[in-house]
């Protein structure tokens, strides 16, 4: 399996934008088969370059996560890309993790900070772990044998209060401890995006790959909750056009495709190296987006 940071390197101007895309480990076994009988052979057919896998809240599905990437690299001979948190992780579980990823051929680790557990409104430390993301980069790449992501957020991050250009120095902190590329939150305005690439290439000097993350709207209560949890804005014209549709989440659906082939050619057209796609395990929204835009 590649490393994602060769994946990256390995692309030429005018070529597509890499194409990447995010699943969740499942919570029965049920979802784990249709996932890999239906979801993955139907999104393989896209060629993607690589994906990624979640670590559930409060590392919940950390064996199920490392499973799935060694299945995925295995089964489909596409590099997978594990995340791993902070939260409720000491060192030593971290290192553990770590020397697993490595025993089945994992070669590409996202390194997040991760939401606070459910329950709690605010991200606290665990004894003998750590608090902020550039420490797991840092760990990681002391380690070596990875090729290390993390995580940009075009609005700042929820919990940073001192503003958006403070956490994006935070960003650059973490390409300085050996973070390869960044994937951005979900955003709705590509202005934010924009703001953020800009601000990180020509203020901060960062030249690895600033990657947008998408996300297919599927129905409103989804993207409302969504917005509520990161803090991603949804810009008035979009959240009027999405009331006026209702409940018909299959029109949603549509509506949701239409505005990702929109917002994604404006961000190909700005040159981006590539496109993060969250496909909450669904193989539908995600297929007509790349096919309308013709990335296959």
């Amino acid at each position: 399996m590649e490393s994602i940071r060769d994946i990256y390197a390995k692309r030429s101007p005018g070529d597509r934008p890499v194409i990447s895309l995010e699943f969740f480990p499942t919570k029965t076994e049920r979802g784990e088969a249709t996932l890999f009988s239906k979801t993955l052979p139907k999104l393989m057919e896209l060629r993607p370059d690589f994906c990624s896998v979640t670590y559930g809240a409060g590392g919940s599905t950390r064996d199920k996560t490392l499973d799935i990437v060694a299945r995925i690299q295995s089964e489909q001979a596409l590099t997978a890309m594990a995340h791993l948190t902070c939260v409720n992780a000491t060192r030593e579980s971290i290192l553990q993790y770590l020397s697993e990823a490595r025993a089945r051929g994992i070669k590409n680790i996202l390194a997040l900070r991760g939401d606070p557990p459910a329950g709690q409104k605010t991200f606290t430390k665990t004894e003998g772990g750590f608090e902020y993301s550039y420490q797991l980069v840092q760990v990681i790449k002391e380690l070596g044998g990875f090729s290390i992501g993390s995580a940009g957020f075009p609005e700042g991050h929820i919990a940073c209060k001192e503003g958006r250009e403070v956490d994006w120095q935070h960003a650059k902190h973490k390409i300085d401890c050996g973070a390869e590329f960044l994937i951005t939150q979900v955003f709705f305005d590509n202005n934010d995006y924009f703001a953020f690439r800009d601000y990180m290439t020509q203020d901060l000097g960062v030249t690895v790959p600033l990657i947008p993350g998408i996300l297919p709207i599927l129905n409103t209560r989804q993207i409302k909750r969504f917005s509520d949890l990161c803090g991603a804005r949804i810009p008035a014209s979009l959240l009027e056009a999405l009331e006026g549709i209702g409940d018909d989440d299959e029109a949603v659906t549509q509506f949701g495709i239409d505005f990702a082939v929109r917002q994604i050619a404006d961000l190909i057209e700005a040159g981006v190296p590539g496109i993060h796609l969250y496909t909450l395990n669904k193989a539908h929204s995600t297929t007509a987006i790349l096919k309308n835009l013709v990335l296959i």
